[in-house]
């Protein structure tokens, strides 16, 4: 396995749910964690100020590490590396 640094440009996948609203986005990401492996790195972009609260809940709950969080704008970008 290939170890992503803490590079926040490296991501194994990616997810936009820009235009979605909660619980949309959580959704999305449950899903697309199953077709991931340990230690892979998801980027998720966003345009719901939710996922501010949301997406680190998210980490919390399912062990996951919120590598980066930014918002530029009305976007918020993450990157998370899976437990």
């Amino acid at each position: 396995m290939t170890d992503n640094t803490d590079d926040p440009n490296t991501f194994n996948a990616a997810l936009d749910t820009t235009g979605l609203y909660c619980p949309e986005p959580i959704m999305l990401m449950h899903n697309k964690v199953r077709d991931m492996t340990s230690g892979q790195v998801l980027k998720v972009v966003a345009t719901d100020p939710a996922t501010t609260r949301d997406v680190p809940k998210f980490c919390q709950f399912l062990g996951h590490e919120l590598l980066h969080q930014n918002s530029v704008d009305d976007q918020y970008v993450y990157f998370i590396r899976l437990a």
